[in-house]
């Protein structure tokens, strides 16, 4: 499977957050100030709370990290005096923090949104909940920052299940996801997919902004899909459940018989189940593509086939071995 890491992204400007934030998740935000906030970069996808530093510990105050005041930093300030409350602000801002939000409809005072456009600190208010506000924008960033590669293969919805499917150029991927889609399953993306790593174990498999949602068949072209089966036939990303990779059959290759093994596939330290599948002439990889969707959905749900079989191998030795040659089963007369 051949992979190509995409450059990660190294910052973001504080402008672009914020037009994202109210454009696409749709924050209400205020701004306080926003002196210096087109020269201010984000480049950690983490935030933080600066409650121990307005307190006066800074040992470890990770102030390159967008800072949110909530109820609590909000309350403690509202709990010092005038001259205090300044101090401890002061104390913040002396550090080269990228911007500062405050939630929930709290607020600060004049004097000290001053002191922040002097030292050119942008300040945004809203009034959605802390918790709400600090998981979107954590999600929005860890977006931002994810680690992503590309992936030659093609990436189609099966029940529910992404299922990309790889193999050297010209062995039949793009004519075994349009068969997919003919069969009313979802493309999501062919020939180059952009898988992004959320988390430490989920991968989204998108198209570029190029391809989209373009098959090429050698010796056809290029196919729309959407405009030829509509809208039904596509969706923008999918997250990688299953690799299955085809190859034409070697005889000397030892391929899975049972299904007993599980295998697995590293794709940015992420294991993605994977299943190589041998093509021969007259086999119909498009519904062996819709078994191992299938079979996927089953041991999700607590069955697993080769298991099964083990099990019923096991009890026919006992029984053989207890001389016990047939068993009790009654076939009844077939009347048709």
């Amino acid at each position: 499977m051949r992979t190509s890491p995409i450059k990660q992204q190294e910052s973001i400007s504080v402008p672009f957050l914020i037009e994202k934030l109210q454009d696409k998740l749709g924050i209400q935000l205020e701004v306080l100030t926003d002196a210096g906030a087109t020269d201010r970069k984000i480049t950690d996808k983490m935030l933080h709370r600066p409650g121990l530093a307005l307190a006066g510990f800074v040992e470890l105050f990770t102030y390159h990290r967008v800072q949110i005041i909530g109820n609590t930093e909000s309350r403690y300030l509202q709990h010092l005096s005038a001259n205090e409350r300044r101090k401890a602000f002061e104390y913040l801002i002396r550090f080269d923090i990228p911007c500062l939000f405050i939630t929930d409809n709290n607020s600060l005072d004049a004097e000290l949104i001053d002191l922040a456009n002097e030292k050119g600190i942008p300040i945004y208010k809203t009034p959605t909940p802390t918790t709400r506000f600090a998981a979107l924008v954590h999600d929005f960033l860890d977006d931002q920052f994810a680690e992503q590669v590309t992936i030659h293969g093609a990436l189609v919805d099966v029940y529910g299940i992404g299922l990309l499917i790889t193999g050297k150029s010209g062995i039949g991927k793009s004519e075994v996801a349009l068969d997919l889609v003919e069969r009313g399953h979802r493309l999501v993306a062919d020939d180059v997919i952009v898988a992004t790593k959320k988390g430490e174990n989920v991968l989204i498999g998108a198209g570029t902004d190029l391809v989209q949602h373009f098959i090429e068949i050698r010796g056809l072209g290029l196919l729309d899909i959407r405009a030829m089966f509509g809208v039904r036939a596509v969706r923008y990303q999918k997250r990688i459940e299953l690799v299955v990779e085809i190859e034409v059959w070697n005889e000397d290759t030892a391929y899975e018989r049972v299904g007993t093994d599980d295998h697995f596939i590293d794709i940015m330290d992420v294991k993605i189940p994977h299943v190589k599948l041998p093509i021969t002439p007259g086999k119909n990889i498009t519904v062996i593509c819709e078994v191992i969707a299938m079979d996927h959905l089953l041991k999700h749900y607590g069955y697993d086939a080769a298991d099964v079989f083990q099990k019923r191998l096991a009890e026919k030795i006992q029984r053989k071995q207890k001389g016990i040659v047939r068993g009790t089963d009654y076939f009844e007369h077939d009347y048709e």
